[in-house]
């Protein structure tokens, strides 16, 4: 558990030079990416791709740039979510080369938890202030599509005001297979039962050959997207996400970000965009191929890919994440002011990053998430899983909010409701 206070602001990630006299300094083809993002106007494939290949100055352009768009989208407050991680189960047989979680479901370590056990922790979240529990797990070999009902059932009796945010779409894909069943006729059932929304996660990176090497395409691109859309067309929101930094680069990023925007473009149900930098420590795909995958993103690139995010998904996806367990507080507070508006959730218990070597913790308390964003220079709300405000603490909050103290609404009324992508240019003094 952290406990830190924002005695001074992090500096800026770009220098204090007004934007026009840096637009000024870089190469034309740039520069005018950039003056369009700021007049609203989003960059084509083409562009974000070379938008990745910017060095030195023209990174300087960028963040400011992402900056500037990132305030005017969401305005100078930053949020966070109170929630739970929840894993019902360690057991995977799929083999994921990028993961260390998953054991097969005879090692010493093998953990399934059944519905119960999981209602009981979502409470335990609800007791100390969650609005939202995470709820996801491997595909364990032996477990009946009916599982997964079942828990919905168990957690909406036992805890009715929690907002339920589970099921990646690979274990939408397993639960729908195993049950013989199509994707729409399982999501409405699950709907009705209680899930509220899904992370979109199970996309690491949407280009089929990547994908080959990373989950020998036991969830394709296609099915990702038609899970995805499927569930948005039943009015289940989902976040998006990208892992980066593993076999990949600016090719495969740009397509990606561009998919995003497609999908959103149609469907309008993606909550955010979650950047999340590959943990190499533990995984198979490093630990086996070492002298061909990478050792994660670099800082310089942690940077661009919320900042690029920001500028790609305006109008589209207005929330950026920055992940502190992937990439630390301190960091993930810079990149506040690199595109990002949203720091995520307190977490309470998170194993997958843990497996896979991640080192920055499982928990981080509602005071030391307003102290991050204060310490961004941004004022800090807390929100819940579709973005409504619950409280908020501006630049520097007095009390400090204690754990204690925390009685937020547990049965909040949210809408289904999806904006459609607007342009707003951004307004930028000299």
């Amino acid at each position: 558990m952290l406990n830190t206070s924002p005695s001074s602001q992090l500096p800026l990630p770009f220098s204090p030079t007004s934007i026009e006299k840096k637009l000024a300094k870089i190469p034309l083809p740039l520069a005018g990416i950039l003056q369009r993002a700021l007049e609203g106007n989003v960059p084509n494939e083409d562009e974000i791709e070379a938008l990745f290949h910017a060095q030195g100055t023209e990174v300087d352009a960028l963040l400011h740039t992402a900056d500037l768009v990132r305030e005017a989208r969401c305005g100078n407050t930053a949020t966070f979510v109170i929630t739970r991680n929840i894993n019902f189960t360690n057991v995977c047989h799929m083999g994921c080369q990028f993961c260390n979680f998953g054991v097969n479901k005879n090692a010493e370590n093998a953990e399934f938890l059944n519905t119960e056990k999981v209602a009981e922790r979502a409470q335990e979240a609800q007791g100390r202030g969650a609005t939202e529990v995470c709820i996801q797990g491997g595909l364990h070999p032996d477990m009946p599509a009916s599982y997964y009902g079942e828990l919905l059932d168990t957690v909406t009796a036992q805890v009715p005001g929690i907002h339920i945010h589970a099921f990646s779409p690979f274990e939408i894909w397993y639960g729908a297979r195993k049950g013989r069943t199509a994707y729409r006729d399982f999501l409405a059932d699950l709907k009705a039962r209680g899930l509220a929304s899904m992370p979109g996660t199970a996309a690491e990176i949407l280009d089929t050959q990547v994908r080959r090497q990373l989950t020998k395409n036991k969830l394709s691109t296609e099915n990702w997207v038609e899970i995805i859309e499927t569930a948005h067309s039943l009015n289940i929101p989902t976040t998006s996400t990208i892992m980066y930094g593993h076999i990949d680069g600016p090719k495969h990023w740009a397509a990606h970000l561009t998919l995003l925007r497609d999908i959103q473009g149609r469907t309008g149900g993606f909550t955010e965009f979650v950047p999340l930098g590959f943990i190499h420590a533990d995984s198979p795909l490093y630990t086996q191929n070492p002298d061909k995958v990478r050792t994660g993103p670099t800082r310089d690139e942690h940077f661009k890919m919320h900042a690029i995010a920001r500028i790609a998904l305006q109008g589209y996806i207005d929330n950026i994440q920055a992940s502190w367990v992937k990439m630390g507080p301190d960091m993930a507070s810079q990149v506040l002011r690199a595109g990002a508006n949203d720091l995520g959730g307190t977490l309470m218990n998170e194993s997958i990053s843990r497996a896979a070597g991640a080192r920055h913790g499982q928990e981080i308390v509602p005071r030391d998430m307003v102290n991050f964003i204060q310490h961004a220079g941004l004022q800090a709300a807390q929100r819940n899983t579709l973005y409504q405000q619950l409280a908020h603490y501006g630049r520097t909050s007095k009390p400090e909010p204690q754990l204690s103290l925390i009685d937020y609404q547990r049965s909040v009324q949210v809408s289904a409701a999806y904006s459609s992508p607007q342009s707003i240019p951004v307004k930028v003094s000299a």
